[in-house]
């Protein structure tokens, strides 16, 4: 659902829950499950907020998950496989098809501290090439947008410098919550410390870590 005015469309891949975080290696499979599903419900949230974002088209395997996702405001298209990039691929041409006239951008799903203000401030620092944000160790990437004719993403291990070898230009600003994706229990740390959404709060609370 495409009915907030803006000129982007963030593409939100999502794995189902129960397949990721698994460098929480301290949790049980299904506190990192709960928690997984809380960060990205927290991401639509945010996306939602933001300004210049038209709406958020989900890119998941998991049907069930994506439809809570739609319920809140979200539009889903099923995961083709192929990978992280290939489903970003796949989703930038489905919102061409509903939307050609919206710019795609690609963000990960394990930002559980994401503002809608620094969202909006990236998509504003963005010029009309490829452009990324670096997440907070300066190796990954959080978000990358491009034209639709453009859009090529190199996410996964050392993507930061996968983009810009690429031509992408990095966005400035500290942009602090966009860039605070939560790998392990060190990154999570660090997103609570910024202050989580509400799901993840909530989340946090019920494995029994309340966020101070």
């Amino acid at each position: 659902m495409f009915t907030r005015p803006g000129s982007f469309a963030v593409l939100l891949p999502v794995k189902s829950p129960g397949t990721g975080k698994s460098r929480l290696s301290a949790l049980r499979d299904d506190q990192r499950a709960l928690l997984a599903a809380a960060f990205a419900t927290d991401v639509v949230d945010a996306c939602l907020l933001a300004e210049d974002v038209a709406g958020v088209l989900v890119v998941s395997d998991d049907a069930p998950f994506a439809a809570e996702l739609a319920a809140r405001g979200a539009a889903t298209c099923a995961d083709p496989a192929g990978g992280l990039n290939a489903a970003l691929r796949h989703a930038a041409v489905v919102l061409r098809a509903r939307r050609p006239d919206l710019r795609p951008a690609a963000l990960c799903g394990d930002l559980p501290a994401l503002t809608p203000a620094d969202l909006s401030a990236a998509l504003a620092a963005a010029g009309p090439g490829p452009c990324f944000v670096r997440d907070a160790d300066g190796t990954g990437t959080t978000l990358y947008c491009a034209e639709y004719d453009d859009f090529d993403p190199r996410f996964g291990p050392g993507s930061a410098d996968a983009h810009a070898t690429a031509g992408a230009l990095p966005l400035p600003g500290e942009l602090t919550s966009l860039r605070r994706d939560v790998d392990d229990a060190d990154g999570l740390a660090a997103a609570v410390a910024l202050g989580v959404g509400s799901s993840t709060a909530a989340a946090l609370r019920r494995i029994g870590r309340v966020p101070q």
